[in-house]
């Protein structure tokens, strides 16, 4: 049973607000992406498909259990961002913030030569950090389709 104050959020959504996500984006000549796993890994790959960026890598993050959060965040990073000089990273919600802001100020630190540009399907006024380019506003908890599409 889920929670009825959760919304829903539907791949026929998803397409929409990609689409839009991926035109607010183009602009920005960003030339990798990296994907927060794991909420950032479908958006990444509709992202990297609609701009023609061939180099998508993935850091991890932990700092949710399902809708629990933990008291410290872990960052797991394995990129190679050789070379490259603007950087997308993305994210499907800026909820607290606290993944988003974290993993921002990692990366800016780790790889002080390379700019880093961050976008989100949802961004709650409430986060700590606001992504560069975000679509929608969110008030509540977002369950995403491929959080319940795909459960047995």
């Amino acid at each position: 049973m889920y929670n009825t104050r959760m919304k829903y959020y539907s791949y026929e959504d998803f397409k929409i607000d990609t689409l839009s996500l991926i035109q607010m984006v183009k602009g920005s000549h960003c030339e990798a992406i990296i994907a927060i796993a794991r909420g950032g890994l479908t958006l990444s790959h509709a992202m990297a498909e609609g701009l023609d960026i061939r180099q998508v890598q993935s850091i991890r993050t932990e700092l949710y259990d399902k809708t629990f959060k933990r008291d410290m965040l872990n960052i797991f990073d394995t990129c190679q961002l050789d070379g490259v000089k603007k950087v997308l990273v993305v994210d499907d919600i800026a909820d607290s913030g606290d993944t988003l802001a974290a993993v921002m100020e990692y990366l800016e630190k780790k790889y002080e030569e390379i700019e880093f540009v961050s976008c989100t399907l949802f961004y709650k006024k409430t986060s700590v950090y606001e992504p560069h380019f975000w679509i929608n506003e969110a008030d509540g908890w977002i369950d995403f389709f491929w959080e319940r599409d795909f459960l047995k």
